[in-house]
């Protein structure tokens, strides 16, 4: 069945331009090449111009099935809009879904878009690097400060043993006893 939406000048002349497109796109059907216009009859035309069609085998004199007849349609729909100077929205074929609109180029190159999302990615990676590593920085100079302040208390520290000031080895309570110490072990540094 076909409906047309906004008012279209439908005469015989028409008509036959519409059986002719119906006869060339079912001669594009394998096994239908023999197909005329004379096998193609409108039913029930109206003057909204809103009817439908039938298309017979020109071999055994009986109608196509339905599913043949739209596939054939289908594929030469752009040719038939074309041809009364009509699109989808205002030649419609019931049962016949639209064609699709061929695919729009978008406004930027997909590789644009691609790249600025890499970038970004890495821009912000980066970003987290330098800053985690100026923190762990900030952590590691705070940290030895306060085992210095601790390395300077125990050097402040003097132990006196038997009379002998001793100054601590290490943290672990080991002394020096300055007595055994020759002169130049004394200028020597640890």
């Amino acid at each position: 069945m076909l409906n047309s939406v906004n008012q279209y000048a439908w005469d015989t002349n028409e008509e036959y331009l519409f059986k002719a497109m119906v006869a060339f796109s079912m001669r594009k059907v394998p096994n239908r090449e023999k197909t005329d216009i004379s096998h193609v009859l409108l039913c029930n035309v109206t003057q909204r111009v809103s009817f439908w069609f039938v298309v017979t085998d020109p071999m055994k004199n009986h109608t196509l099935p339905a599913d043949e007849i739209q596939s054939a349609i289908r594929m030469n729909r752009n040719r038939i809009n074309n041809a009364f100077s009509l699109n989808d929205q205002t030649l419609e074929f019931l049962k016949i879904p639209s064609t699709l609109a061929p695919p729009t180029d978008p406004s930027v190159p997909i590789w644009i878009i691609i790249f600025g999302v890499v970038f970004c990615i890495v821009i912000v990676a980066i970003t987290l690097l330098v800053l985690s590593g100026i923190r762990q920085r900030r952590r590691k100079n705070k940290g030895p400060s306060e085992v210095d302040d601790t390395e300077d208390k125990c050097e402040n520290t003097i132990t006196i043993e038997n009379g002998i000031p001793c100054d601590p080895l290490d943290t672990k309570g080991w002394h020096i006893n300055d007595t055994f110490m020759t002169e130049d072990e004394r200028l020597t540094p640890l």
